[in-house]
């Protein structure tokens, strides 16, 4: 029968290197591989080192860099990309202390002299929620690719129905789909088709919601293209952007950028 290895490594952080080898000794008999530190400084060091670091034990009360400040180092360094969870370990039970702690990102909390089969008990509960917190983070990766994904292939499709449609199709199409529709100044000629058509029922006054119903897509797509507009046509909100395609377009974008 195989013995547990957890896939995570437990940082293990106090100044004391007693208590850091006891418990290092002590998880890496049940299957957890630690990185042992004794202090703030060095803690940092190997956490920007191991990637696989995702469990994180800490002293409260320490030299230099106590237990808080540590673990608002390490959210710094994680930022949205990593995640761990911190479990405190303190020598004494001074409730001001313990709810900073909290308050800092804390999971848990335990005093010493640490009742070592409890902490092991806290670690696993700590594993689940960090696994939780992986999966959210991968999902919210995967959506994001899978929108962007979404927005190429129908961008692809406006393009290929274009060729298909032959050289001169363009302005025939948009016609047919804008019986009201101006000329457009030439700053929006680098638009693809899907984004020209957002921008003109921008400038219809239609809000992101009305645009994402009239053209069968989500509004966080709309968002996207109108912020893709903005950024190609150099304007700095809607306003410009419905004053640039009123029934005076050019003269309009002109006055936009006279200014």
């Amino acid at each position: 029968m195989s013995k547990f290895t957890s896939a995570v490594k437990v940082l293990v952080v106090d100044d004391a290197p007693l208590i850091v080898e006891e418990l290092c000794e002590f998880l890496e008999g049940k299957g957890y591989r630690c990185v042992p530190c004794e202090s703030g400084y060095l803690a940092i060091e190997r956490f920007k080192e191991d990637l696989d670091i995702g469990l994180v034990l800490l002293d409260l009360q320490m030299p230099g860099m106590d237990g808080i400040e540590l673990m608002q180092e390490l959210q710094r360094l994680s930022g949205k990309h990593r995640a761990f969870e911190a479990i405190m370990l303190t020598g004494c039970a001074d409730k001001q202390d313990v709810i900073k702690a909290l308050r800092a990102g804390v999971a848990d909390y335990y005093q010493k002299p640490i009742d070592l089969n409890e902490l092991l008990e806290g670690l696993q509960r700590q594993e689940v929620a960090l696994q939780e917190r992986h999966k959210n983070l991968q999902l919210g990766h995967l959506n994001q690719k899978l929108q962007y994904l979404s927005e190429s292939i129908d961008d692809l499709y406006q393009d290929l129905d274009k060729v298909r449609r032959g050289p001169h199709a363009g302005a025939g199409d948009r016609g047919v789909a804008d019986t009201d529709a101006v000329e457009v100044p030439a700053i929006f000629n680098q638009l693809s088709a899907r984004q020209l058509e957002v921008a003109r029922l921008v400038g219809k006054g239609q809000t992101n919601y009305q645009i994402a119903c009239e053209l069968g897509i989500t509004e966080n797509t709309v968002k996207l293209y109108v912020s893709q507009v903005l950024r190609l046509t150099h304007m700095h909100n809607r306003t410009q952007l419905a004053l640039a395609l009123s029934p005076s377009g050019s003269l309009g974008w002109r006055r936009v950028t006279a200014h």
